[in-house]
């Protein structure tokens, strides 16, 4: 098993990035919560991860904080709750966010991450109450884009949305409410989902 990377960060295109460990490239999937925490390019980066092995694929799936590793581990236990879907919720909210929404059992939110319907929303609160309590996860206090992905930080927003679940008509409302001349991709993104999570 594969728990930690340190290496240089050689590519990031949400929600994929490129860690080069000593001349190994390992492809990554990440949370935009892991995104935003991301040096530029050419710097290093310790990431703990997670390594999910089925039949046709070997996936690693990193994360900035050990609570994120520890809420995805969960998450993706809930039945109907894949690595996809709980990689959108960790996109969507911090962990300490999504601990308040599931205290408070705010389906209506939990409903707006995409790949979460209304049962699905009520089993994540039944089966998540207990695990997301103070000191349930450590540090509460809380498939990958191939191909070019345009420089445009728009357009790799719009791109890395619809990589997380969003349909084409969301993403676009939501990027076009979201940026701002200057922003960042990662500026966007982290706009747009927090509008996600609240609009509705």
């Amino acid at each position: 098993m594969i728990g930690r990377l340190r290496g240089i960060l050689a590519a990031k295109h949400p929600p994929a990035l490129l860690l080069d460990v000593a001349g190994v490239g390992y492809e990554i999937e990440a949370p935009m919560s892991t995104f935003y925490e991301l040096p530029e390019l050419g710097r290093e980066v310790t990431l703990v991860t997670h390594l999910a092995v089925k039949e046709d694929a070997h996936t690693l799936y990193g994360f900035a904080q050990e609570s994120e590793r520890a809420l995805f581990r969960s998450l993706i236990k809930v039945s109907g709750i894949g690595a996809k879907t709980a990689l959108s919720i960790l996109s969507g909210a911090s962990v300490d966010e999504f601990a308040r929404l599931i205290q408070r059992g705010d389906l209506a939110a939990l409903q707006r991450i995409p790949g979460i319907g209304k049962k699905t929303a009520e089993r994540l609160v039944v089966e998540m109450k207990d695990k997301v309590g103070a000191g349930a996860l450590p540090g509460l206090p809380v498939g990958a884009v191939r191909g070019a992905v345009p420089a445009d930080p728009v357009a790799e927003a719009s791109v890395a949305l619809q990589a997380l679940g969003y349909k084409p008509a969301e993403v676009g409302k939501l990027v076009q409410a979201a940026a701002a001349p200057g922003d960042s991709a990662e500026a966007i993104i982290r706009k747009a989902l927090k509008s996600a999570l609240r609009s509705g």
